[in-house]
Protein backbone atom coordinates (compact mmCIF):
# COMPACT_ATOMS: atom_id res chain seq x y z
CA UNK A 1 0.00 0.00 0.00
CA UNK A 2 1.23 3.73 -0.25
CA UNK A 3 2.66 2.70 -3.80
CA UNK A 4 5.88 4.61 -3.50
CA UNK A 5 4.98 7.67 -1.56
CA UNK A 6 6.00 8.41 2.43
CA UNK A 7 4.08 6.02 4.45
CA UNK A 8 1.30 7.08 6.52
CA UNK A 9 1.82 4.97 9.95
CA UNK A 10 -1.81 6.10 10.90
CA UNK A 11 -3.21 5.03 7.94
CA UNK A 12 -1.66 1.42 7.79
CA UNK A 13 -2.80 1.17 11.34
CA UNK A 14 -6.11 2.43 11.07
CA UNK A 15 -6.92 -0.42 7.86
CA UNK A 16 -5.10 -2.51 9.61
CA UNK A 17 -8.11 -2.40 12.46
CA UNK A 18 -10.67 -2.13 10.23
CA UNK A 19 -9.56 -4.96 8.14
CA UNK A 20 -9.55 -7.13 11.07
CA UNK A 21 -13.47 -5.49 12.34
CA UNK A 22 -14.99 -6.70 9.21
CA UNK A 23 -13.39 -10.72 9.28
CA UNK A 24 -10.37 -10.36 6.84
CA UNK A 25 -7.66 -11.12 9.81
CA UNK A 26 -5.91 -13.14 6.87
CA UNK A 27 -5.36 -10.57 4.85
CA UNK A 28 -2.24 -9.25 5.34
CA UNK A 29 -0.72 -5.61 4.67
CA UNK A 30 2.64 -5.29 2.91
CA UNK A 31 4.15 -1.53 3.23
CA UNK A 32 5.40 0.13 2.22
CA UNK A 33 6.06 -0.28 -1.52
CA UNK A 34 9.44 2.26 -1.73
CA UNK A 35 12.59 1.58 0.20
CA UNK A 36 13.10 -0.31 3.38
CA UNK A 37 12.74 2.97 5.41
CA UNK A 38 9.53 1.77 7.53
CA UNK A 39 11.50 -0.83 9.05
CA UNK A 40 12.83 2.01 11.48
CA UNK A 41 9.41 2.77 12.63
CA UNK A 42 8.60 -1.45 12.94
CA UNK A 43 11.03 -1.12 15.79
CA UNK A 44 9.65 1.44 17.70
CA UNK A 45 6.30 1.56 16.76
CA UNK A 46 4.74 -1.84 18.20
CA UNK A 47 1.60 -1.52 16.95
CA UNK A 48 3.12 -0.61 13.54
CA UNK A 49 4.80 -3.72 13.72
CA UNK A 50 1.66 -6.19 14.55
CA UNK A 51 -0.18 -4.11 11.29
CA UNK A 52 2.40 -4.82 8.75
CA UNK A 53 2.73 -8.58 7.54
CA UNK A 54 4.96 -7.85 5.03
CA UNK A 55 7.95 -5.46 4.35
CA UNK A 56 7.89 -4.46 0.48
CA UNK A 57 10.55 -3.18 -1.56
CA UNK A 58 10.34 -1.41 -5.01
CA UNK A 59 13.57 -2.14 -7.15
CA UNK A 60 15.78 -3.02 -4.44
CA UNK A 61 18.77 -3.82 -6.84
CA UNK A 62 18.79 -7.40 -4.51
CA UNK A 63 19.92 -5.74 -1.29
CA UNK A 64 18.33 -5.00 2.21
CA UNK A 65 19.20 -2.87 5.37
CA UNK A 66 20.16 -4.54 8.54
CA UNK A 67 17.36 -2.13 9.81
CA UNK A 68 14.89 -4.71 7.91
CA UNK A 69 16.45 -7.75 8.89
CA UNK A 70 16.47 -6.92 12.67
CA UNK A 71 11.89 -6.67 12.30
CA UNK A 72 11.96 -10.49 11.17
CA UNK A 73 9.51 -9.59 8.60
CA UNK A 74 9.16 -11.33 5.56
CA UNK A 75 10.89 -8.97 3.22
CA UNK A 76 9.47 -8.87 -0.03
CA UNK A 77 10.48 -6.89 -3.78
CA UNK A 78 7.35 -6.04 -3.94
CA UNK A 79 7.89 -4.73 -7.77
CA UNK A 80 11.03 -5.26 -9.70
CA UNK A 81 12.28 -5.71 -12.97
CA UNK A 82 10.05 -3.28 -15.54
CA UNK A 83 13.11 -4.20 -18.10
CA UNK A 84 12.62 -4.71 -21.71
CA UNK A 85 12.04 -7.82 -22.23
CA UNK A 86 14.78 -9.00 -24.98
CA UNK A 87 17.59 -11.42 -23.78
CA UNK A 88 19.55 -8.88 -21.55
CA UNK A 89 16.12 -8.32 -19.76
CA UNK A 90 15.96 -12.45 -19.32
CA UNK A 91 18.97 -12.27 -17.94
CA UNK A 92 18.18 -9.34 -15.53
CA UNK A 93 15.17 -10.97 -14.56
CA UNK A 94 17.36 -14.88 -13.70
CA UNK A 95 19.95 -12.98 -11.51
CA UNK A 96 17.48 -11.10 -9.21
CA UNK A 97 14.95 -14.08 -8.97
CA UNK A 98 18.19 -15.44 -6.95
CA UNK A 99 20.32 -12.78 -5.92
CA UNK A 100 16.88 -11.06 -4.14
CA UNK A 101 17.09 -14.36 -1.71
CA UNK A 102 20.85 -14.33 -1.84
CA UNK A 103 22.14 -10.85 -0.80
CA UNK A 104 18.38 -9.41 0.48
CA UNK A 105 16.45 -12.61 1.84
CA UNK A 106 13.46 -11.50 0.33
CA UNK A 107 10.71 -14.38 -0.74
CA UNK A 108 9.05 -13.20 -2.83
CA UNK A 109 10.31 -11.11 -6.25
CA UNK A 110 6.93 -9.46 -7.87
CA UNK A 111 7.76 -8.40 -11.78
CA UNK A 112 6.09 -5.62 -13.35
CA UNK A 113 4.70 -5.68 -15.62
CA UNK A 114 3.29 -9.37 -16.43
CA UNK A 115 2.36 -9.16 -20.11
CA UNK A 116 3.08 -5.46 -21.88
CA UNK A 117 0.04 -5.33 -23.47
CA UNK A 118 0.06 -1.33 -24.55
CA UNK A 119 1.69 0.64 -27.17
CA UNK A 120 5.26 0.32 -27.36
CA UNK A 121 6.19 3.87 -27.59
CA UNK A 122 4.29 4.69 -24.35
CA UNK A 123 6.88 4.48 -21.45
CA UNK A 124 8.37 1.13 -20.37
CA UNK A 125 7.63 -0.25 -23.90
CA UNK A 126 7.44 -3.96 -24.19
CA UNK A 127 8.75 -3.92 -20.15
CA UNK A 128 6.35 -7.24 -19.82
CA UNK A 129 7.85 -10.92 -19.13
CA UNK A 130 5.67 -11.61 -22.66
CA UNK A 131 4.36 -9.17 -25.07
CA UNK A 132 0.66 -8.84 -26.66
CA UNK A 133 0.55 -5.10 -27.66
CA UNK A 134 -1.94 -6.00 -30.39
CA UNK A 135 -5.64 -6.52 -29.92
CA UNK A 136 -6.08 -5.60 -33.57
CA UNK A 137 -4.45 -8.36 -34.94
CA UNK A 138 -3.64 -10.49 -32.12
CA UNK A 139 -0.15 -10.96 -32.19
CA UNK A 140 2.11 -12.27 -29.07
CA UNK A 141 5.76 -12.75 -28.44
CA UNK A 142 6.39 -15.42 -25.54
CA UNK A 143 9.69 -13.57 -24.95
CA UNK A 144 13.08 -14.94 -22.76
CA UNK A 145 11.48 -13.85 -19.17
CA UNK A 146 8.32 -16.48 -19.11
CA UNK A 147 11.08 -19.09 -19.72
CA UNK A 148 13.80 -17.97 -17.14
CA UNK A 149 10.23 -17.90 -15.12
CA UNK A 150 9.78 -21.17 -15.41
CA UNK A 151 12.93 -22.28 -13.92
CA UNK A 152 11.80 -21.42 -10.48
CA UNK A 153 7.97 -21.64 -10.84
CA UNK A 154 7.19 -24.96 -12.56
CA UNK A 155 9.72 -26.69 -9.24
CA UNK A 156 8.22 -25.02 -6.25
CA UNK A 157 5.05 -23.85 -4.48
CA UNK A 158 4.10 -21.38 -2.48
CA UNK A 159 4.94 -22.73 0.75
CA UNK A 160 8.18 -24.03 -0.22
CA UNK A 161 10.98 -22.70 1.70
CA UNK A 162 14.63 -21.64 1.38
CA UNK A 163 17.30 -23.81 2.66
CA UNK A 164 19.97 -21.47 4.54
CA UNK A 165 22.83 -23.05 1.80
CA UNK A 166 22.01 -20.68 -0.42
CA UNK A 167 25.21 -18.11 -1.89
CA UNK A 168 27.82 -16.78 -5.08
CA UNK A 169 29.70 -19.23 -6.80
CA UNK A 170 33.31 -18.86 -6.50
CA UNK A 171 34.04 -17.41 -10.12
CA UNK A 172 30.43 -15.36 -10.26
CA UNK A 173 26.91 -16.33 -10.34
CA UNK A 174 24.30 -17.48 -7.56
CA UNK A 175 22.25 -20.60 -6.31
CA UNK A 176 19.73 -20.86 -4.18
CA UNK A 177 17.68 -24.68 -2.91
CA UNK A 178 14.37 -24.90 -1.78
CA UNK A 179 12.48 -27.64 0.09
CA UNK A 180 8.71 -28.02 0.22
CA UNK A 181 9.44 -29.80 3.59
CA UNK A 182 8.69 -33.44 2.56
CA UNK A 183 11.82 -34.29 1.00
CA UNK A 184 11.81 -32.80 -2.70
CA UNK A 185 14.71 -30.51 -3.65
CA UNK A 186 15.13 -27.49 -6.25
CA UNK A 187 17.93 -26.48 -6.67
CA UNK A 188 18.23 -22.84 -9.16
CA UNK A 189 21.61 -21.76 -10.40
CA UNK A 190 22.50 -18.38 -12.43
CA UNK A 191 25.66 -17.25 -14.25
CA UNK A 192 24.63 -13.84 -15.68
CA UNK A 193 27.33 -12.06 -17.08
CA UNK A 194 27.20 -8.32 -15.76
CA UNK A 195 26.40 -6.59 -19.26
CA UNK A 196 24.05 -9.15 -19.77
CA UNK A 197 21.83 -8.99 -17.01
CA UNK A 198 21.38 -5.05 -16.71
CA UNK A 199 17.85 -4.03 -15.15
CA UNK A 200 16.32 -0.75 -15.99
CA UNK A 201 17.38 0.36 -12.00
CA UNK A 202 19.20 0.14 -10.07
CA UNK A 203 22.69 0.88 -11.60
CA UNK A 204 24.60 -2.25 -11.20
CA UNK A 205 27.76 -2.23 -9.65
CA UNK A 206 30.47 -4.24 -11.92
CA UNK A 207 31.49 -7.69 -11.63
CA UNK A 208 32.45 -10.62 -13.17
CA UNK A 209 31.42 -14.48 -14.09
CA UNK A 210 33.70 -17.33 -15.78
CA UNK A 211 32.95 -20.46 -17.05
CA UNK A 212 33.29 -22.90 -14.19
CA UNK A 213 33.15 -26.23 -12.37
CA UNK A 214 30.65 -26.06 -9.42
CA UNK A 215 30.34 -29.06 -7.01
CA UNK A 216 27.17 -29.66 -5.12
CA UNK A 217 27.02 -31.63 -2.03
CA UNK A 218 23.72 -32.39 -0.52
CA UNK A 219 23.64 -33.73 3.03
CA UNK A 220 21.22 -34.69 5.69
CA UNK A 221 17.81 -35.57 4.32
CA UNK A 222 18.71 -34.80 0.74
CA UNK A 223 22.00 -37.06 0.83
CA UNK A 224 20.22 -40.01 -0.24
CA UNK A 225 19.00 -38.72 -3.47
CA UNK A 226 20.35 -40.72 -6.67
CA UNK A 227 18.91 -38.54 -9.65
CA UNK A 228 17.66 -35.10 -10.33
CA UNK A 229 15.75 -33.64 -13.14
CA UNK A 230 18.04 -31.04 -15.32
CA UNK A 231 16.67 -27.98 -17.09
CA UNK A 232 18.96 -25.51 -18.74
CA UNK A 233 18.75 -22.10 -20.63
CA UNK A 234 21.29 -20.64 -22.10
CA UNK A 235 22.22 -17.05 -23.80
CA UNK A 236 24.62 -17.01 -26.60
CA UNK A 237 25.07 -13.14 -27.42
CA UNK A 238 27.21 -14.00 -30.02
CA UNK A 239 25.37 -16.21 -32.43
CA UNK A 240 22.17 -14.96 -30.84
CA UNK A 241 21.07 -18.51 -31.08
CA UNK A 242 19.79 -18.85 -27.27
CA UNK A 243 18.32 -21.93 -25.89
CA UNK A 244 15.44 -21.25 -23.16
CA UNK A 245 14.05 -24.11 -20.67
CA UNK A 246 15.63 -27.17 -22.67
CA UNK A 247 15.44 -30.75 -20.63
CA UNK A 248 18.69 -32.04 -20.28
CA UNK A 249 19.64 -35.79 -19.15
CA UNK A 250 19.12 -36.42 -15.51
CA UNK A 251 22.14 -35.73 -13.27
CA UNK A 252 23.36 -38.80 -11.43
CA UNK A 253 24.63 -38.13 -7.62
CA UNK A 254 27.24 -39.95 -5.84
CA UNK A 255 27.12 -40.02 -2.32
CA UNK A 256 25.20 -36.91 -2.99
CA UNK A 257 27.38 -35.24 -4.77
CA UNK A 258 27.52 -33.27 -8.55
CA UNK A 259 29.84 -31.36 -10.36
CA UNK A 260 28.28 -29.47 -13.17
CA UNK A 261 30.45 -27.33 -15.87
CA UNK A 262 29.05 -23.75 -15.87
CA UNK A 263 29.32 -21.28 -18.58
CA UNK A 264 28.56 -17.82 -18.88
CA UNK A 265 24.89 -16.63 -19.64
CA UNK A 266 23.60 -19.93 -18.24
CA UNK A 267 20.00 -20.67 -15.46
CA UNK A 268 19.95 -23.81 -14.26
CA UNK A 269 17.75 -26.10 -12.43
CA UNK A 270 18.18 -29.35 -10.79
CA UNK A 271 14.87 -30.99 -9.03
CA UNK A 272 13.06 -34.20 -7.64
CA UNK A 273 10.12 -32.92 -9.16
CA UNK A 274 9.56 -34.85 -12.50
CA UNK A 275 6.46 -32.67 -13.93
CA UNK A 276 8.05 -29.66 -15.71
CA UNK A 277 7.47 -29.58 -19.15
CA UNK A 278 8.53 -26.93 -21.79
CA UNK A 279 5.22 -26.35 -22.93
CA UNK A 280 3.56 -25.28 -26.28
CA UNK A 281 1.20 -22.37 -27.51
CA UNK A 282 -0.43 -21.48 -30.40
CA UNK A 283 1.66 -19.81 -33.40
CA UNK A 284 0.47 -16.14 -32.69
CA UNK A 285 -1.10 -14.18 -36.17
CA UNK A 286 1.98 -12.12 -37.93
CA UNK A 287 2.23 -8.89 -36.24
CA UNK A 288 0.46 -5.76 -37.95
CA UNK A 289 0.76 -2.12 -37.56
CA UNK A 290 -2.88 -0.68 -36.55
CA UNK A 291 -5.22 -0.68 -39.30
CA UNK A 292 -5.43 2.90 -41.35
CA UNK A 293 -8.89 2.95 -41.70
CA UNK A 294 -10.61 1.93 -38.20
CA UNK A 295 -14.09 2.78 -37.15
CA UNK A 296 -15.97 2.01 -33.65
CA UNK A 297 -19.87 2.63 -32.54
CA UNK A 298 -19.44 1.36 -29.29
CA UNK A 299 -22.24 -0.55 -29.76
CA UNK A 300 -21.44 -3.87 -27.32
CA UNK A 301 -24.44 -5.07 -24.75
CA UNK A 302 -22.31 -8.03 -23.20
CA UNK A 303 -20.43 -6.98 -21.00
CA UNK A 304 -22.05 -3.24 -21.43
CA UNK A 305 -19.53 -0.98 -19.26
CA UNK A 306 -16.43 -1.79 -20.11
CA UNK A 307 -13.42 -0.47 -21.97
CA UNK A 308 -13.25 0.41 -25.65
CA UNK A 309 -10.59 -2.02 -27.14
CA UNK A 310 -7.34 -0.33 -28.65
CA UNK A 311 -8.20 3.00 -26.74
CA UNK A 312 -5.39 3.43 -24.15
CA UNK A 313 -6.57 5.54 -21.26
CA UNK A 314 -3.93 7.81 -19.91
CA UNK A 315 -6.04 9.78 -17.15
CA UNK A 316 -9.70 9.07 -16.64
CA UNK A 317 -11.46 5.83 -17.39
CA UNK A 318 -13.53 5.30 -20.76
CA UNK A 319 -16.05 3.20 -20.11
CA UNK A 320 -19.23 1.75 -23.27
CA UNK A 321 -22.11 3.07 -21.29
CA UNK A 322 -26.02 2.89 -22.40
CA UNK A 323 -27.58 5.62 -23.06
CA UNK A 324 -31.45 5.02 -21.57
CA UNK A 325 -32.30 8.31 -22.82
CA UNK A 326 -31.33 7.62 -26.34
CA UNK A 327 -32.28 4.73 -27.67
CA UNK A 328 -31.80 5.97 -31.32
CA UNK A 329 -28.14 6.64 -32.99
CA UNK A 330 -26.37 7.27 -30.01
CA UNK A 331 -28.15 4.43 -27.75
CA UNK A 332 -24.39 2.97 -26.97
CA UNK A 333 -21.72 4.96 -26.25
CA UNK A 334 -18.63 5.65 -25.11
CA UNK A 335 -18.11 8.02 -21.67
CA UNK A 336 -15.52 9.43 -19.31
CA UNK A 337 -17.01 8.44 -16.46
CA UNK A 338 -14.29 9.76 -14.00
CA UNK A 339 -15.50 13.43 -12.17
CA UNK A 340 -12.64 13.91 -9.83
CA UNK A 341 -8.61 14.45 -10.44
CA UNK A 342 -7.98 10.86 -8.51
CA UNK A 343 -4.61 10.66 -6.45
CA UNK A 344 -2.35 9.75 -8.78
CA UNK A 345 1.23 7.85 -8.74
CA UNK A 346 2.82 9.73 -11.92
CA UNK A 347 2.35 13.34 -12.94
CA UNK A 348 -0.84 12.39 -14.65
CA UNK A 349 -2.70 15.32 -16.66
CA UNK A 350 -5.33 17.74 -15.84
CA UNK A 351 -8.12 16.47 -17.71
CA UNK A 352 -9.24 12.79 -19.35
CA UNK A 353 -7.28 11.45 -22.44
CA UNK A 354 -6.78 8.29 -24.25
CA UNK A 355 -5.15 7.38 -27.37
CA UNK A 356 -5.33 5.05 -29.79
CA UNK A 357 -3.32 3.93 -33.23
CA UNK A 358 -0.26 4.17 -34.52
CA UNK A 359 2.38 6.50 -33.26
CA UNK A 360 3.84 6.58 -36.90
CA UNK A 361 0.73 8.15 -38.21
CA UNK A 362 1.27 11.69 -39.80
CA UNK A 363 -1.38 12.29 -41.81
CA UNK A 364 -4.73 11.72 -40.37
CA UNK A 365 -8.46 12.33 -40.16
CA UNK A 366 -10.39 11.71 -36.56
CA UNK A 367 -13.98 12.06 -36.80
CA UNK A 368 -15.97 11.74 -33.57
CA UNK A 369 -19.64 12.62 -32.18
CA UNK A 370 -19.07 14.26 -29.20
CA UNK A 371 -21.76 14.90 -26.03
CA UNK A 372 -21.14 17.35 -23.32
CA UNK A 373 -22.55 17.11 -19.53
CA UNK A 374 -20.90 19.63 -17.38
CA UNK A 375 -23.00 23.15 -17.91
CA UNK A 376 -20.40 25.40 -16.50
CA UNK A 377 -17.45 24.20 -17.91
CA UNK A 378 -17.70 21.28 -19.99
CA UNK A 379 -15.19 20.55 -22.76
CA UNK A 380 -13.97 18.03 -25.18
CA UNK A 381 -11.61 17.31 -27.63
CA UNK A 382 -9.88 15.04 -30.45
CA UNK A 383 -6.92 15.09 -31.30
CA UNK A 384 -3.91 13.73 -33.76
CA UNK A 385 0.02 13.41 -33.29
CA UNK A 386 -0.35 12.97 -30.26
CA UNK A 387 3.72 12.10 -29.02
CA UNK A 388 3.55 11.26 -25.87
CA UNK A 389 1.66 9.16 -23.19
CA UNK A 390 1.25 7.62 -19.68
CA UNK A 391 3.93 9.48 -17.08
CA UNK A 392 4.98 11.90 -20.02
CA UNK A 393 1.18 12.92 -20.75
CA UNK A 394 1.35 15.77 -19.08
CA UNK A 395 3.62 17.66 -22.02
CA UNK A 396 2.28 16.03 -24.81
CA UNK A 397 1.77 17.66 -28.12
CA UNK A 398 -0.12 16.99 -30.84
CA UNK A 399 -3.09 18.99 -33.05
CA UNK A 400 -5.97 19.25 -30.48
CA UNK A 401 -9.35 20.47 -31.59
CA UNK A 402 -11.38 21.32 -28.48
CA UNK A 403 -15.25 22.27 -28.43
CA UNK A 404 -16.76 23.81 -25.26
CA UNK A 405 -20.35 24.08 -23.67
CA UNK A 406 -19.77 27.49 -23.47
CA UNK A 407 -20.03 28.18 -26.94
CA UNK A 408 -16.17 28.54 -28.32
CA UNK A 409 -13.72 26.43 -29.56
CA UNK A 410 -9.44 25.98 -29.83
CA UNK A 411 -7.32 24.44 -31.48
CA UNK A 412 -3.66 23.92 -29.61
CA UNK A 413 -0.78 22.50 -30.52
CA UNK A 414 -0.47 20.86 -26.48
CA UNK A 415 -2.81 19.25 -24.26
CA UNK A 416 -2.29 21.09 -21.95
CA UNK A 417 -3.71 24.17 -24.03
CA UNK A 418 -0.77 26.44 -23.76
CA UNK A 419 -0.11 27.22 -27.50
CA UNK A 420 -3.01 28.11 -29.14
CA UNK A 421 -3.02 27.57 -33.03
CA UNK A 422 -6.92 29.11 -33.44
CA UNK A 423 -10.25 30.29 -31.43
CA UNK A 424 -13.07 31.33 -32.16
CA UNK A 425 -17.18 30.62 -31.77
CA UNK A 426 -18.47 27.39 -31.95
CA UNK A 427 -22.34 27.44 -31.07
CA UNK A 428 -21.43 23.96 -29.17
CA UNK A 429 -23.45 23.48 -25.89
CA UNK A 430 -24.34 21.06 -23.35
CA UNK A 431 -26.56 17.97 -24.04
CA UNK A 432 -26.24 18.18 -27.11
CA UNK A 433 -24.81 15.82 -29.86
CA UNK A 434 -22.38 17.57 -32.56
CA UNK A 435 -19.58 15.47 -35.11
CA UNK A 436 -16.33 16.62 -34.75
CA UNK A 437 -13.27 16.11 -37.86
CA UNK A 438 -9.76 16.61 -37.85
CA UNK A 439 -7.96 16.68 -40.72
CA UNK A 440 -3.92 17.22 -40.56
CA UNK A 441 -1.70 16.78 -43.62
CA UNK A 442 1.70 17.81 -43.91
CA UNK A 443 1.98 20.97 -42.12
CA UNK A 444 -1.71 21.98 -43.06
CA UNK A 445 -4.41 21.69 -40.66
CA UNK A 446 -8.38 21.88 -40.62
CA UNK A 447 -11.81 21.09 -38.09
CA UNK A 448 -15.28 20.74 -39.05
CA UNK A 449 -18.11 20.86 -37.00
CA UNK A 450 -21.43 18.92 -38.30
CA UNK A 451 -20.33 19.10 -41.99
CA UNK A 452 -19.15 22.80 -41.74
CA UNK A 453 -15.36 23.77 -41.81
CA UNK A 454 -14.90 25.66 -38.69
CA UNK A 455 -10.75 26.54 -39.16
CA UNK A 456 -8.11 25.97 -40.89
CA UNK A 457 -4.50 26.31 -40.13
CA UNK A 458 -1.24 26.68 -42.78
CA UNK A 459 1.56 25.89 -40.80
CA UNK A 460 1.72 23.49 -37.95
CA UNK A 461 5.26 22.37 -37.43
CA UNK A 462 5.71 20.00 -35.23
CA UNK A 463 4.61 17.41 -33.62
CA UNK A 464 5.61 15.09 -36.88
CA UNK A 465 3.60 11.79 -35.80
CA UNK A 466 1.53 10.34 -32.83
CA UNK A 467 -1.52 8.82 -31.93
CA UNK A 468 -5.57 9.85 -32.69
CA UNK A 469 -6.91 10.63 -28.74
CA UNK A 470 -9.88 11.62 -27.63
CA UNK A 471 -10.88 13.19 -23.95
CA UNK A 472 -12.49 16.05 -21.93
CA UNK A 473 -11.35 19.67 -20.53
CA UNK A 474 -11.66 18.25 -17.03
CA UNK A 475 -12.48 15.02 -15.30
CA UNK A 476 -15.90 15.38 -15.87
CA UNK A 477 -19.13 13.27 -17.68
CA UNK A 478 -18.60 13.65 -21.92
CA UNK A 479 -19.76 11.02 -24.35
CA UNK A 480 -18.25 9.88 -27.27
CA UNK A 481 -20.09 8.05 -30.55
CA UNK A 482 -19.02 6.63 -33.96
CA UNK A 483 -15.45 7.24 -33.61
CA UNK A 484 -13.47 6.96 -37.06
CA UNK A 485 -9.77 7.72 -37.98
CA UNK A 486 -8.46 7.36 -41.62
CA UNK A 487 -4.67 7.82 -41.82
CA UNK A 488 -3.04 7.75 -44.93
Amino acid sequence: IWNERTFDSKYIKVLRNMLDRVGLTDVGIIAADGDWSIANSLITDPHLNDSVQVIGAHYPGTTTVPQALKTQKKLWSSEDYSTFNDEVGGGCWARILNQNYVNGQMTATIAWNLVASYYEELPFGKDGLMTAQEPWSGNYVVESPIWITAHSTQFTQPGWTYLKTVGHLSQGGSYVALTDGYGNLTVVIETMAHDHSICIRPPLPPFNVTSQNATFQLKGSFASIKELQVWRSHFDFKSKKHLLFDKLTPVKLLDGSFTLNLAEDEVYTLTTIRTGQKGSFPEPPPSARFPKAYKDNFDIRNPPFSEAPNFADQTGVFEYYINLTDPGSHAFTLRQVVTERPITWAADSDQTVSVIGDYLWQNVTVTCDVFMENVKSGGVFVAVRVDKGGQSIRSAKGVFFWVFANGLYRVTNDLAGQTVLAEGASGTGVFGWYNLSLSVKGQSASGMLDGRQLWKIAEVSAPKNGWAAIGTQSFELAQFDNFAVLAE
